[in-house]
């Protein structure tokens, strides 16, 4: 009987692990995901200070112009704009699949609905420096129940 306990116990580990894979390199233009420090404009990190708000996901370190990938298999559900107000960086997409729902905004998608798989090019990032320069240019990502997508990266 304690033989069964121990299979079933490394089992559930196994399948945890599993479901809990590392997402894929997000920007053409880094080695992997490095989450944006601290610049005039704030801080990258989740729940980091932003005004009198918490910053509800995270900034993936990509220069203006590099591709962007998708983190996982899944899909594009829809268009996701940050602002709503047709600035140059006002773009983005809404992920799901592999269990997750994400956002990742500031990209020109190469479309808005549709199959994606885990490291195809789903965007290339648009021009931060114009809307904030001197920013530490960035794709944000954010959970869909804005819980902190950090341990994915």
């Amino acid at each position: 009987m304690a033989m069964h306990r121990v299979t079933a116990v490394i089992l559930v580990i196994v399948i945890s692990s599993a479901t809990a894979a590392q997402w894929a390199r997000i920007c053409s233009s880094q080695p992997s995901n490095k989450i944006r420090g601290c610049d005039s404009h704030g801080c990258g990190g989740y729940n980091n200070p932003r005004g009198g708000r918490k910053h509800k996901g995270v900034d993936v370190v990509c220069e203006d112009g590099s591709e962007v990938y998708a983190p996982f298999t899944g899909n594009i559900e829809k268009r996701a704009r940050p602002y709503g107000n047709n600035n140059a960086i006002d773009n983005g997409v809404q992920l799901s699949g592999s269990g997750f729902c994400i956002k990742m905004f500031y990209i020109r998608p190469i479309k808005y609905s549709g199959p994606i798989r885990k490291g195809e090019k789903i965007g290339v990032l648009l021009p931060m420096q114009k809307v904030y320069r001197g920013i530490i240019s960035h794709v944000h990502i954010q959970n869909c129940d804005l819980t902190d997508p950090t341990p994915n990266l």
